[in-house]
């Protein structure tokens, strides 16, 4: 019996939504992954600049589980973690991403050395650029506008929420605004743009966090990274969830904000995640999400249910 045939334009499977696999295979011909390297970064709300103690869901590694040892050279991080890579996917194509804290807090000289050296990596066809939309002076997007010019370059900021009441009970130090001003600085120089959100932060509804989407929605991004709130070990937000016992969502409810997130998306936005990698010797909870791909096949399942996809009730008005 034939399959029915996908709606979803941008697909290459059965993915209702457009995957960032699609996007890099269709621009590069093939399989690329993503290295994942820790340049040693601070960030403004660690050093006491606009804040301490960083935002509360952070781990003591920035974010950056995943990511190489800061005390190694670039260079020496990208052949580890491509090496492990390549036991799992055969591919000589890699985004070098910069992902742990904020990646555009420094001198432009240390910006401009650290970006030199992933770039030169072995079979590096593309940078990505994790930061803060409150740590991208002129002089640093004058800078990331140069390499935009040389590769593929994304620009990743961390929003999480478009609701500032939340953004700041996350110890977040900057605003919805901040956010649209970085934005706008990127955007005017032609670089692409990706966002992270996260679902399931405390006292958020399903109305709030499906306003952050539909905001989000009329924005001209490249990428959207939707993720699942984890609580950690080792971090203020676990100390919280000790204290207070907020709940958590389930895996149910995440499925459903999810793929009403999915349908006011625009389809050309890149979906580079639809949920998170906790370290699972810090994980706390929600426990569910230690099944990575069971909650990717339910959300594939609910959107097949609805007969649904990705900008189904996305409106440019």
């Amino acid at each position: 019996m034939d399959k029915p045939k996908n709606p979803f334009r941008w697909s290459s499977d059965n993915k209702r939504y457009h995957t960032y696999h699609y996007y890099l295979t269709q621009r590069f011909g093939g399989k690329v992954s993503r290295v994942s390297l820790n340049a040693g970064m601070s960030c403004p709300n660690l050093d006491g600049t606009k804040g301490v103690g960083g935002c509360i869901y952070c781990s003591p590694t920035g974010s950056g589980e995943f990511a190489g040892d800061p005390r190694e050279q670039i260079s020496t991080q990208f052949a580890q973690i491509a090496a492990r890579m390549g036991n799992k996917w055969d591919t000589q194509k890699h985004i070098a991403y910069l992902q742990a804290r904020t990646n555009t807090y420094a001198p432009v000289e240390r910006l401009r050395e650290i970006y030199e050296q992933a770039l030169g990596c072995p079979g590096v066809v593309g940078l990505a650029i994790a930061t803060r939309p409150d740590c991208l002076p002129e002089s640093v997007c004058d800078l990331l506008a140069e390499f935009a010019g040389r590769t593929y370059l994304t620009v990743e900021l961390g929003l999480q929420t478009a609701n500032d009441r939340t953004g700041a009970a996350l110890n977040r130090c900057y605003g919805f605004s901040d956010f649209l001003d970085g934005y706008a600085r990127l955007h005017a120089r032609g670089i692409l743009v990706g966002v992270h959100i996260i679902n399931g932060l405390p006292g958020e509804s399903h109305e709030v966090m499906l306003e952050t989407a539909q905001l989000l929605a009329g924005l001209d991004l490249h990428l959207v990274k939707i993720h699942l709130l984890h609580v950690l070990a080792g971090t203020p937000l676990a100390q919280r969830f000790a204290e207070e016992g907020f709940p958590l969502l389930t895996r149910e409810a995440y499925v459903q904000i999810v793929c009403d997130q999915l349908e006011r998306f625009p389809p050309q936005f890149v979906i580079g995640r639809l949920t998170g990698d906790g370290a699972p010797d810090a994980l706390i909870g929600p426990d569910w999400s230690r099944k990575k791909l069971c909650v990717l096949n339910e959300i594939d399942k609910e959107l097949a249910r609805r007969d649904s996809w990705q900008g189904k009730k996305y409106s440019s008005r």
